[in-house]
C-alpha cells in the first residue's frame, strides 16, 4: 500500500497545497488522516503526492510527535506565533449625535396688485397691431469646390397682421 502510516507526502490541492504532511492513519478506501505542516484533517488520497520516505510513528500519533519526527528528518518547521493576551482596553466611546440647526424661514411678501397689472398689459396688447413672420425659401445654386452641393438662403419678411375686431 502506497499510503501507509508514516508516509511523507506533499498536499497538492486546497489551501494547504505545497506543504509537507505525514499520514497518521488510514481511514476509508480513498481517505487518510494527515498532520504536519498542514492542518490535522481527513484528506482524499487524490490530493496527496507521496514521497519516498516513510517515518516511524504510531497510528494516530499526536501533532507534537509528528512535528518532532519531521524535525528529526531535517524538515524546517515554522514557529507558530502565540496569541497575545488581550490588553485591558477601555470601551470605545460612543458617537455623539450632532444637532443640526434648522434653517430660518423668511416670509415672502405677496403682491396682490400683480393681477391688475396683467389685466392692463393685456388691454394694451390688444390695441397694438401684431406682427407675424412669414418665411420664403429661395434656392440658388452656389458654385464652390463641389458642384453637387447647393446652398439654400432663407429670407424672412415681416408683415403686419390684420386684427379682426369682435362684432357686437
Amino acid at each position: 500500500m502506497v499510503f501507509e502510516i508514516g508516509r511523507l507526502c506533499i498536499k497538492i490541492a486546497g489551501r494547504d497545497a505545497g506543504k509537507k504532511t505525514l499520514v497518521v492513519d488510514v481511514l476509508e478506501n480513498n481517505y487518510v488522516l494527515i498532520d504536519g505542516l498542514t492542518r490535522r484533517r481527513k484528506c482524499n488520497i487524490m490530493h496527496l503526492e507521496p514521497l519516498d520516505k516513510v517515518l516511524k510513528i504510531a497510528k494516530g500519533a499526536s501533532t507534537d510527535v509528528v512535528l518532532k519526527a519531521l524535525k528529526d528528518e531535517g524538515i524546517e518547521i515554522p514557529e507558530k506565533t502565540k496569541k497575545k493576551d488581550k490588553k485591558e482596553t477601555t470601551p470605545r466611546p460612543k458617537k455623539q449625535k450632532v444637532k443640526k440647526e434648522k434653517p430660518v424661514k423668511v416670509k415672502k411678501e405677496i403682491k396682490k396688485p400683480v393681477k391688475e397689472e396683467k389685466k392692463k398689459e393685456e388691454k394694451t396688447k390688444e390695441s397694438e397691431p401684431i406682427k407675424t413672420k412669414t418665411e420664403t425659401k429661395e434656392t440658388t445654386p452656389v458654385k464652390e469646390e463641389n458642384p453637387k452641393v447647393e446652398k439654400t438662403e432663407t429670407k424672412v419678411e415681416e408683415k403686419p397682421a390684420k386684427i379682426e375686431e369682435p362684432k357686437n
